[in-house]
């Protein structure tokens, strides 16, 4: 049995992840986990998350998690819309929430810098071509 769809498709904050997500070289969407998952060869940005919080799992439904350097993520860990997701967050992801004050320009460069971490040199070369 596959995963509950836990996403609504005409969820405005979505359409807007979408279109900055989609807009990178050979950029798809699939769902995974019940989420929209983007990516290329391997996922660089996830729509949803969640944290574990005394044991229980709470949902961040309008949410971008991404995947970043440590070292920026440890500073993005001090911003209270900033979360460790749950299961990626040991891999190095790091949660938006989008629901409070959303600066779409950073959220532009934190997918950006997702996707290079993911894409292959190939593909980062295209998009600074």
């Amino acid at each position: 049995m596959g995963h509950p769809i836990m996403f609504d498709d005409r969820d405005p904050l979505l359409t807007r992840v979408r279109a900055l997500a989609l807009a990178f070289p050979d950029a798809a969407e699939k769902v995974s986990h019940g989420h929209p998952a983007f990516y290329t060869t391997k996922v660089f940005a996830y729509y949803g998350g969640s944290v574990k919080v005394d044991g229980v799992y709470q949902q961040h439904e309008h949410s971008v998690v991404v995947l970043l350097p440590p070292d920026e993520r440890e500073s993005l860990l001090a911003d209270e819309r900033c979360y460790v997701p749950a299961y990626l967050g040991p891999s190095g992801w790091l949660g938006i929430d989008l629901s409070k004050d959303t600066d779409w320009d950073e959220i532009s460069e934190l997918l950006d810098a997702s996707y290079r971490r993911t894409a292959g040199p190939r593909r980062v070369a295209r998009l600074d071509g």
